[in-house]
């Protein structure tokens, strides 16, 4: 049958596009399916973006975020040149995946994972090989070995489960690999520690960071990669012109100056993890221990779509994947005490 639009790459027409979690406009909702921090920005942000609203916006942003750059390596011990800023760590994704892989080229990475993984590499016409994660979510370093591949992603914490890789692990990873080590950190400032050191050590090792998370700036779109000043260089090649807007620089300048506020931010998103954990065990569920700010609450054996949707008819919105490997769990944002204390309560989640 011919197709509909001749014009599209018949691969991309039959791609499964990567599908965001839910937005509503047509009601208020608790919102714990899209990871995204219940408290706000630091002040600071605020500021900085109303003094920038009444400078000249007809001018094109800085195309390489300078200030950004410059204050990013102040604060997490590296060289401008080792840092590129991003329209989100999924600009930055793409960036990379267009950069090193072209028809036929393996990227490897566990599964399950943050699906976009796939969805970039089947846009390059790569080979996506997935790795399964065993029952407790450890790596499988074994299997993410040299295997050919151009590029490994790890991401760390993983999502959609939350757990963490320790750092000697990802080191170790690194070394077995000749092609490019990219460890998607969205939400590391929720764990315990970073794989930012190994960019010192390996040269090929990418590490990604995002503002959405711990930072609250998700309707911003910044991100931060990190690695050595030749990866960095070829990466910015790729880069749109202007990648990142003249707010978005203008807000995470500040919010990187206003450091302590997310790490206040971070603290009461942890505690209210610990309750959320223990809320959803004591009503029964599986929770693997999470270090990042949602966790993954399970119930072995039974599909939670169907709780999935009670819960929104209750007014609470969660995530459910409705893949072979995840039907029987929910991932949770963890929102406010007050939030969480509805979902525990609420009447779907006792039935």
């Amino acid at each position: 049958m011919a197709s509909a639009l001749p014009f599209v790459r018949p691969d991309i027409q039959r791609l499964a596009a990567y599908v965001p979690g839910e937005q509503p406009h047509d009601r208020r909702y608790i919102k714990l399916n899209t990871n995204e921090n219940p408290y706000p920005p630091s002040p600071r942000v605020l500021d900085a973006l109303r003094s920038a609203i009444n400078a000249d916006l007809r001018l094109y942003p800085d195309p390489m975020a300078g200030a950004l750059r410059r204050k990013a390596a102040a604060v997490y011990g590296l060289a401008e040149e080792q840092i590129l800023a991003g329209n989100g760590s999924d600009d930055l994704l793409t960036i990379l995946v267009r950069t090193c892989v072209g028809p036929g080229d393996r990227v490897v990475y566990p599964r399950p994972t943050y699906s976009l993984y796939e969805t970039l590499v089947a846009i390059q016409g790569g080979t996506a090989v997935e790795v399964p994660f065993p029952n407790d979510f450890a790596l499988p370093v074994d299997g993410l070995g040299e295997r050919g591949q151009k590029v490994t992603i790890v991401c760390n914490p993983n999502a959609p489960s939350g757990t963490f890789t320790p750092l000697a692990v990802i080191d170790d990873l690194a070394r077995r690999l000749r092609g490019l080590l990219v460890v998607d950190e969205a939400y590391v400032d929720f764990a315990s520690e970073t794989a930012l050191a190994l960019v010192h050590r390996h040269r090929n090792v990418l590490v990604l960071r995002t503002f959405s998370k711990s930072f609250a700036l998700c309707g911003l779109r910044v991100g931060l990669a990190f690695g050595a000043p030749d990866v960095i260089a070829a990466l910015a090649k790729v880069k749109d012109s202007y990648n990142v807007n003249r707010l978005g620089i203008v807000a995470a300048e500040a919010a990187l100056d206003d450091y302590g506020w997310m790490q206040e931010s971070v603290a009461k998103v942890t505690g209210t993890r610990s309750v959320l954990i223990e809320g959803l065990r004591k009503l029964g569920f599986q929770c693997l221990p999470s270090q990042a700010n949602f966790v993954l609450a399970r119930q072995p054996g039974t599909d939670l779509k169907l709780l999935h949707a009670r819960l929104k008819d209750e007014g609470i919105l969660v995530r459910h994947f409705d893949t072979p490997e995840l039907r029987d769990a929910l991932r949770i944002t963890v929102g406010t005490p007050e939030e969480v204390a509805v979902l525990l309560g609420c009447n779907a989640m006792r039935a």
